[in-house]
Order: C-alpha cells, then structure tokens, then sequence
C-alpha cells in the first residue's frame, strides 16, 4: 500500500524495521490530514467504530478453572458495597487505611505528587510502611467481610521514579532511539525488582502513544513516531515488568502487574493538545495510535488504562465500542480496564462523583483519586436503581479479582515480608545503575559531529558549561520524584550522577582538567567546551507548548561565547522532543541529541570520551525515532507524512566514525510563531517557562516549584489543587501581607498594549480580604509599576465560582507600567483574609469586553 511503501522506502537504516504486530497499515494519504478541520463536518459518521476491521486475537492466557472457581465464590460471599468498594481507586493524599477497610476499596494509587506525608522526597521506608497499614486493613475480616488485598499502583514510568534513591533510566522517547527490544525487557525487570522493595505490586506503565505532535507535552513518553518500535517495545516492556507469560515467573513475586495504556489515541490530538480530540481516521486510529496493543495483550498485560482524550468528540473513558467491543471482544484483552486520574468525569454527562456512562461501557475501575467517598455512594445507588445492572459490576469485579489472584495477591501476605521488600540496597543498586548507564549509552544519538571532534582526549583540558551539566533533575525530566519533575536537587539522587560529575570522574582519572563554569568564565584557555543545556523538566499538559522552536537562548549565548574565544564546542542538548535548535547546531562543533538521559550522567561520558590511547569507548548507535524538524512550526512531522521534509529524519544518526559534516544551516524563520514567552504567563496553575510563580512577603521571595510552598515569613500559601485536572490549578491563602507574582526576564509588550489586548485571568475568589487588594504589572527601575485597586470587585465575587476576566493592558500603562520593560507582567498584592483559586493568565485580544475593572 501506498503508506507502507513509504514507510519502507524511508525507514533504510539497519536497525530499524516495519514488521507491525497491529496488522497492515492502513492509512489515507498523509498524517497532516488530521489537522484538517474539515474531518470534523460529519462527527456521527466518523465516531464510528468497526470492530471486525481491527486485529483479532485471543488471549494468551488459558482462564485457570481454579482461580473461577474461586472468584464465583467470593462473588456469592460479597455484598453488595464489598463489590462497589472494590471498583474504585482512591489516592494515598485522599484516602486512609481505615477509610480503605470501611469502604472496601479494590485499590490505592499515588498521584505524581502523592506521597507518604506529603513528602515527596520522603526515606524509602516510608512508602513500605505505608504499603503494610494500606493490605493491613483491606485484609481485616473482624467486621465479618471478605477481606479482599487492597493493590497499590504507581507511575513507575522510567524505573522506580517516585522514590529516592531509585535507578532513573531514560524516559521512553530515548530508549526508541536506542530500538533495542531486549534492553527494554531488562529495564521493565529492574524496575519490577525496585518497585517491590517498597511492597508495592502495579505499575502504570509502559506508556505505548505513538506520539505525531510534537507540542505534545508527553511526546517523551512515547518511543517512537513510527507504530513498529511502540509494537516490539510494548511487548518486551510487559515482559520485563510481569514476567515472560505461561511461564512459572510470569506475575511472580520478583514482578509486577502492568499496565498498558492510553486506550487509545493519546499522541493523535489536534495541535498536540493533551487531553484533546483526536480526528484521525479509524484506519489510523488503529494501525498508527494502537500498535502497541497487541503486542502487549500477547506479552499477557493485565491492565488497560482508558485515555483522556476523545476521537471525534467521543470521550475514550465513556466509548463502549472501544473500551469493550474492540479492547476485549475482538483483541482479547482480559485484564481489567482503570481510569485516568478522573478522567469519567469528562464523558458527556459526568461528574468526578457520578459516572455510570464509563462504568457500562467497559470503565472497570474508576481511578477516583478525590472523588472516590461520593463516587461510591452514587455507583452503590445506581446499581440499587438499575441504572448499572448486578452483572456488569459482577463481570468488573470479577475481572479485578482475576488479575490480583494471577498476580498471588490474596497469597503474598504483608508487603513487608515479600521478596525484596525493604532491601534497599536493591535501590540504585551497581547492577541496575550499570544497566541505565548502558540505556544511556544506547539512547544518544550523534547529530553532528564536524571534523571528527568526538571522541574527545581524556587528557584534555576541559570546560563544562550549562544549566544541564550538574543537575540531574533536568537531566530526569518530569515524573521524577514529583509530578513535573520540580524542587528536585542533586540531593535528592544519592545513587545519581550528574553529566559533569561523570565527565570529571573519567577525565580527571586520565591525567586531564576538568573546570565547572556556569556563566562561561574559565582560566586557562581550555581544549575543548562541552556544553549541557535543553529544556526544564515537565509533565502532562504543562508541557504542552505553542511550536517547537528551542526558545532559551541560554545555551546559544554560553556557545557564542566559546567560538568567539576560539575553543571547540560540543553541545549535549537535554530534551523531551526534538526541537528546532539550528542556531546552536550552527555554533557546535559536535552535537549530541541526549533525550532526558535519567541519573546517570555517566553514560553521557561514556560517549563523549576516548580512551587513554585515543580509542573510541563507545560507538554511537541510537538513530531518531523521531523526525528532527527543519523549521520551528513543524511540530506535526511524521514520514508517513506526503510532504515529508525534516531536517533529520527518522533513522538518522551518526556513527563515532562518519566523516559527514553537517553544513551551515538556516537560522531564519519562515512561518509566523505563536509564543508563549510573552503572552502566556500561568497555565494550568503552573508558570509557563521560563517565568516563574514568585510568593513574596517581608521575609522576602519564594519560588514556586512545588505543590505546597509559603512565602519566607509564612504570609502567603501556595498549593496545588485539582480542578478539571491533576493540580491544573493553585489555591493561595494570604495569612497576611504579601504579594503573589509571575517573574522572569524583561518583555516588550508595548505592541500588545497599543493593540488593544487584555491581560485575561482564570479565577475563583474563595474567601474576602480584610484589606486592600491591587492587581498590577511591574517593570525595570525603581517604583516602575502600574497597579490597579480591585478590592471591592474581588471581594464581591467571593463564592461566586470560576471566573474568566480580562483587563486592557493599557489600563496598567496608564498607572505608570513602562510597557517596553516588564519584569512581572502579574502582581496580586493583598492582606490576610483573601484565598484565590487560579487556573490561567495571558494575553488575549480585547474584542470589547475587557475595561479598567474585572
């Protein structure tokens, strides 16, 4: 087919092949379709499922007439609230082990910032405990029930990422690099090991989107744009974490339950947007977005996890024809189906509290993680009124029963006392750390490497230089020990390494110098610069961006720098998507596309580096997964594309030995950008980079990077909470005076204020000021600022909900903003009492209803 031939014409590097476990590809002409607005016309016909097009399979599992038996007779012991309890997941922030007894709650998960206490960076111990009270209490048969073991499930997404001191590997998008399907398994096996230490027995993961946008903010989640990778690399990753199945280790105690997920179409939204509506067709749904299903089906997956986002329009948590029709009827899925953190509560119709839709389309378990009390009340309602039938929450129940009985839940006994549990020298342990260390390795892939630069004399004088090189938190990316990944030091990785520390540890081995510089500054004129530099760690729908342009330019200047001074440079370029970076292309001698390589550095070293003798270590053998983009608006770049033009392109890479210069290249901008530097300040209750949210009161300032934070002297409190998301907003209590603000770098907004644009907030006013409150925008220089009195306004709309507001910019000017100079585009200045609620701040254009006054 014509798709295919593409592909295969394409795809000519050794490493990489088509064969899809999924079935033939399937496809219309191009990817670049599915952005076109026209496929919307007709919503009914195109949210049309067919099952029989798509693969069909059995289960590899033959049902053990043991374990039936079993569950039919629990199912005829249970009553009717055991059964409901065992349907919901209720996060560790939201639920205690008493509550989990009383309900009979099937299982606990902890979300990206949950953790025992609320800390995130809490001992190890911590989460064992935790873990032992938690099956203590679901196991408690004193009130005369079943005493069902509770399971807990974690987003171990790239090794045992919540706890400190676990093995980090690369996040997915670099292993794809390295197409190394057996390297995959032995990661998913480590990983299994670690998470065991702290009894826990479920894992969120692997995460199989076949990501086509890369304004996605979870494109590094996903292996690969091409569906054959995510295909191979699904199955070896459920093989890894649960165990080869049929076999005696297969859910033994050394693995863990996995889960497979998004169902389905995650990485095909329009403009990447998470959470959105995907509109490709029903061939691309299947052959591209839901390659990686079959595979892991095959591999024995026990868990699906339903996606948040819709295709044409229909919710994927709500979608019978998917979720039940195509996953379990016609692939032979037959685990159990669990919910996205809320994620009922977006079909048609729903609530976090009520969502009997999901639940009859196939929704299994609802992931209700501060929804489940009411949740449960009101599935235990339906099932008494009819509205969910007995034998759908029997069949559901039964399906959870089976998994946790394959996985011997009901035998392990408290998690304390199972394999591994609390050896924490399984944590970072020298065997795991090896294996990152070689991922690492596999995953780099060399772009550019001008007059054969690499690899580098040990004995070399060297300079090391930016923001990446000594943190290994950027290097780890989000979903490392907090959601996003932020308010992580080098403290909190005491089994990491750093890419500087791995490049001192090798060079100064070997005779050489090593200089650590953070502004450019050097004595001695160096040999060479190694400069580490890319994107600050983020998590789902936070990262999200507006086009794929590599707008910080502090890497660019500290490489402008070396050339000027005439030093060779070589860039390791730290990111969660490929990016147009041609300015710092242009500037490096070498340039080493290093994804977020995880906590040990030393890999990255590994590759830079020769021997004693000149030798290469280490040759380069990751090659893109995904297309490398020629121009800052190609976020939806894909070769199955009609018109595919990258700068890179899937399957490139370079070897230590190639002679293959990369020549000057284009630095301007052909398309118009959208940016979110200087209109976009507060998304999803988070800074949008590189501005930062700033509590400040007489004690001084206080950056905002974690879930709960106050200001130095206790006046303001930020925290975290959930609104139509996951912390997709922050509520912030003013216990006295002080001022909460967006800082950063100085814009020129002066254009937008003439032009009529509003600064356009997303609020709620809980509670009332006892004194004055002022919205303002500041800018450079002494008293620059222009503030506007807004207390009897917000004081007004105190219980009034959600508000969307928006001020002209030009209000702030005529207070005395210097417009050509902000600093701080958001200034809320306030006494004790008020408590706002805020979700978003930007620019918008004013079309008549922004004025002086919200």
């Amino acid at each position: 087919m014509k798709i295919e031939k593409a592909l295969s014409e394409r795809l000519r590097f050794p490493s990489f092949t088509l064969a899809l476990a999924a079935g033939p590809l399937l496809l219309s002409v191009g990817c670049s379709t599915q952005q076109d607005s026209t496929i919307s016309e007709n919503v009914e016909t195109l949210a049309t499922i067919h099952p029989e097009i798509w693969p069909q399979q059995s289960s590899p599992l033959s049902r053990d007439p043991g374990i039936e038996a079993r569950i039919s007779a629990l199912l005829g012991q249970m009553t009717l609230e055991e059964k409901v309890g065992q349907v919901i997941q209720a996060d560790i922030a939201s639920v205690t082990p008493e509550e989990v007894a009383e309900y009979n709650l099937g299982s606990v998960l902890n979300g990206g910032n949950s953790a025992p206490f609320n800390d995130n960076h809490t001992a190890p111990e911590n989460w064992l405990d935790l873990a032992d009270a938690f099956w203590t209490a679901s196991t408690d048969r004193s009130d005369g029930g079943v005493g069902i073991p509770v399971i807990w499930g974690v987003d171990a997404v790239h090794g045992h990422n919540n706890i400190v001191g676990a093995t980090l590997f690369p996040h997915n998008i670099g292993l794809g690099a390295a197409n190394d399907a057996d390297l995959i398994r032995r990661i998913g096996a480590a990983t299994a090991t670690e998470i065991r230490v702290t009894g826990n027995d479920w894992t969120f993961a692997p995460t199989v989107a076949v990501a086509q946008n890369d304004r996605w903010g979870r494109t590094y989640e996903s292996y690969a744009e091409i569906p054959s990778i995510v295909s191979k690399y699904s199955a070896a990753m459920v093989e890894g974490l649960q165990g080869k199945v049929n076999s005696d280790v297969f859910l033994d105690q050394h693995h863990v339950i996995s889960t497979v997920k998004h169902f389905v179409g995650d990485g095909s939204t329009v403009d990447g947007v998470d959470q959105g509506d995907s509109q490709v067709t029903e061939e691309e749904l299947r052959d591209i977005h839901a390659a990686g299903y079959p595979s892991a089906i095959q591999a024995g997956v026990q868990v699906a996890m339903a996606s948040y986002n819709s295709w044409h329009g229909q919710k994927m948590h709500g979608f019978k024809p998917m979720l039940s029709d195509v996953l379990v009827d016609r692939m032979g899925f037959d685990g159990f189906v669990v919910g996205d953190w809320n994620g009922h509560g977006q079909v048609a119709g729903c609530t976090p509290q009520s969502c009997a839709q999901a639940f009859n389309a196939g929704l299994d378990m609802f992931m209700a993680p501060d929804s489940w009390k009411a949740l449960y009340s009101n599935v235990l309602e339906q099932v008494r009124t009819g509205i969910i039938s007995e034998s759908r929450l029997d069949q559901a129940v039964s399906r959870i029963l089976r998994v946790k009985m394959r996985a011997g839940i009901f035998e392990a006994g408290l998690p304390s006392e199972r394999p591994y549990a609390g050896d924490w020298s399984v944590l970072g342990s020298a065997e795991h750390r090896a294996l990152a260390r070689e991922a690492v390795r596999k995953s780099l892939v060399l772009i550019k490497n001008n007059n054969q630069l690499l690899p580098l004399l040990p004995s070399s004088k060297v300079v090391v230089a930016g923001s990446g090189a000594d943190d290994i938190a950027q290097a780890a990316g989000g979903w490392t020990l907090t959601w996003q990944g932020s308010g992580n030091t080098n403290a909190h990785f005491p089994n990491g390494q750093s890419i500087y520390a791995g490049i001192a540890e090798y060079v100064e081995a070997n005779g050489g110098q090593i200089e650590f510089t953070a502004n450019g500054t050097f004595s001695g004129q160096p040999d060479v610069a190694i400069v580490v530099f890319g994107e600050q760690p983020y998590a789902e729908f936070q990262g999200d961006i507006a086009n794929v342009d590599f707008a910080d330019e502090h890497g660019l200047e500290l490489l402008a720098a070396f050339r000027q001074a005439g030093i060779p440079t070589v860039s390791v370029f730290l990111s969660g998507r490929p990016l147009w970076v041609n300015p710092e292309l242009n500037l490096s001698d070498a340039f080493v596309a290093a994804w977020l390589p995880g906590s040990e550095g030393g890999g990255v070293a590994d590759m830079l580096f020769a021997t004693a003798d000149g030798q290469p270590r280490y040759d380069f053998s990751g090659r893109l997964s995904f297309s490398w983009p020629a121009d800052p608006s190609q976020a939806l770049l894909n070769i199955q594309d009609e018109n595919y033009s990258p700068l890179f392109p899937v399957g490139y890479g370079l070897s230590i030995h190639d002679d293959s210069p990369v020549m000057t290249l284009n630095e301007q901008v052909e398309s118009a950008l959208a940016t979110d530097f200087s209109k976009r300040y507060l998304y999803a209750g988070d800074a949008v980079p590189p501005w930062q949210l700033v509590a400040a009161d007489g004690g001084g300032s206080t950056v905002i990077n974690q879930p709960r934070m106050s200001s130095v002297n206790g006046a303001l409190e930020v925290v975290a909470t959930d609104h139509n998301a996951q912390e997709d907003t922050v509520i912030v209590t003013w216990a006295g005076a002080g001022s909460l603000s967006i800082q950063g770098e100085t814009i020129d907004i002066a254009r937008q204020s003439n032009g009529d644009m509003a600064l356009e907030l997303v609020y709620q006013v809980l509670k009332p000021a006892s004194g004055n409150i002022s919205l303002g925008m500041y800018c450079t220089g002494p008293g620059c600022a222009g503030n506007l009195d807004l207390t009897a306004q917000l004081n007004k709309l105190t219980g009034q909900g959600w508000q969307r507001s928006a001020i002209k910019l030009s209000c702030f000017e005529q207070m005395g903003a210097d417009m050509n100079q902000i600093t701080r585009p958001l200034v809320i200045e306030s006494t004790s009492g008020l408590q706002l609620q805020i979700a978003e701040a930007h620019l918008v254009a004013n079309q008549g209803q922004a004025s002086c006054s919200l």
